[in-house]
């Protein structure tokens, strides 16, 4: 009895890790399904005053990074002065095309929308893994975060953005590796969210119906435009 109140409570305590961080890590897609049941009940659809939401730009210093769907833009700026190696990552794989043609594979309204998979099914990375840069910045609506493994140090190339502040994405703070924000595009980014969604391999009903592709990602300026 005391060994299944163990494994009860480790069920039940939330972790984001989607096998970007760990081989082989076959559960690592269900790994939000508390907080996805947790989450507001409200849905998150664009409209206009969506459309025309933006950020303020956190430092002239940072890079910022564009990523081009078929459903619009996404213009994000990466906090380097936050998260150094997760933002100094993201920038080269960005200049070597790596997310040119990957899928956000992961969509969960209320919640977040993930992509950067080379696999495409929450398993892969990009060959390396970085440090955990956990600070302050809390998740939120645009909030960009890095998607880890079981151990803090997991992180590679997975990442995702948020839809919301509330209690789900609450609990990533400090436990996941803030490293930018959505400085324009949330007509995109909620729009993302409302797609339709099915089962994913490992049950979790987050994988878009139609693939929802990064056809190019880029460094840009604060409009979208190419460097």
């Amino acid at each position: 009895m005391k060994k299944l109140s163990i494994a009860l409570f480790l069920c039940l305590t939330l972790v984001f890790a989607i096998g970007c961080g760990e081989k082989a890590d076959e559960s690592s897609n269900d790994k939000t399904t508390e907080a996805m049941q947790t989450a507001d009940k409200q849905t998150d659809i664009a409209t206009d005053t969506t459309g025309e939401k933006t950020f303020p730009i956190r430092s002239a210093d940072n890079q910022i990074v564009t990523i081009e769907t078929d459903m619009g833009k996404m213009v994000l700026e990466l906090y380097r002065d936050v998260a150094p190696a997760h933002a100094d990552s993201f920038a080269a794989r960005t200049k070597a095309g790596f997310y040119n043609g990957l899928i956000f594979h992961r969509v969960i309204q209320n919640f977040m929308i993930q992509g950067g998979d080379p696999k495409g099914n929450g398993t892969g990375n990009a060959g390396y893994f970085l440090p955990a840069e956990f600070n302050e910045l809390p998740h939120k609506d645009g909030t960009l975060s890095m998607a880890r493994g079981r151990t803090p140090n997991s992180a590679s190339c997975q990442f995702f953005i948020c839809l919301a502040r509330n209690q789900s994405t609450a609990n990533l703070d400090r436990q996941y590796t803030v490293f930018g924000h959505l400085l324009k595009g949330y007509d995109v980014l909620h729009n993302i969210a409302a797609v339709e969604t099915q089962k994913s391999a490992t049950g979790e009903k987050s994988a878009p119906v139609e693939e929802i592709v990064m056809r190019k990602v880029y460094l840009s300026d604060a409009e979208g435009n190419p460097l």
